[in-house]
């Protein structure tokens, strides 16, 4: 019987097998790599889409029209509100206000309240009454509604950052959504913390020594320096509080 030949590998057998293992791990660096670079570009497509908001307003806060005193309203109905100075304007009487929007929703006092909820220790419900009796802030701050009217009025109120403290909000909080009116027409606004920290935005009771009107808001309305009219959130019901990972 004639003995049987020993098996023999391929002398490059053992190098065939490790350039399939290269092979499997290139790929498999190379398809690790492909998943970071498209990360890396999406946020760098991210930061770009928004880099010209964040210059637009850095730009305007730094250089900003005077406007001289006697400036009439209708001139100013296609400027954006944060790069105008407005220290030199006249307050203009509350029947020449104009207004869009919904202006007819009614509020029933003993039933409304103001709510504070989110990345707070102490959520807020307080009756209009309890509002009125927290201290006060009073600015003139010009509305512009684009396009088409623009009101410069005394606003009177109180501050977000007030209320912030009374609800112990958590520390690491970037931004307050303020909403109004309760029911289908429901809208809501986003506000940095900077913002509400300045009293450049607050809520307003009361519009040149007079109760808000209710086609204005009452009995709240958002008061937002530097923001178009759309944003100044009429009949506000709630304010909610976040925190840098976006929880409330």
């Amino acid at each position: 019987m004639a003995p049987q030949e020993e098996l023999k590998q391929p002398a490059d057998f053992p190098k065939k097998m490790m350039n399939k293992k290269q092979k499997k791990g290139y790929r498999d660096t190379r398809r690790h790599f492909m998943v970071i670079l498209i990360r890396f570009l999406a946020a760098i497509g991210l930061f770009f889409s928004l880099l010209p908001t964040v210059v637009q307003r850095a730009w305007a806060k730094t250089k900003r029209i005077i406007l001289p005193k006697g400036t009439k309203m209708s001139k100013l109905v296609n400027h954006n509100p944060a790069t105008l100075d407005t220290r030199n304007l006249e307050v203009i009487p509350l029947e020449d206000f104009e207004t869009m929007g919904l202006t007819d929703h009614q509020v029933n006092l003993d039933q409304w309240r103001l709510e504070v909820t989110g990345a707070v220790q102490k959520p807020l419900k307080l009756t209009y009454a309890q509002l009125l009796k927290l201290p006060s802030i009073e600015r003139n701050v010009l509305l512009i509604c684009p396009g088409f009217f623009t009101n410069h009025g005394r606003w009177k109120g109180i501050s977000i950052a007030e209320l912030l403290k009374l609800a112990d909000a958590d520390e690491g909080i970037t931004h307050v959504s303020i909403r109004g009116p309760e029911g289908r027409y429901a809208k809501v606004e986003g506000f940095s913390i900077s913002e509400i920290t300045a009293n450049q935005v607050f809520l307003a009771y009361q519009v040149n020594g007079q109760e808000l009107p209710r086609k204005h808001g009452f009995p709240l309305r958002t008061v937002a320096e530097d923001h178009y009219g759309s944003e100044w959130v009429k009949f506000v019901h709630r304010i909610e509080v976040h925190k840098v990972d976006g929880s409330q």
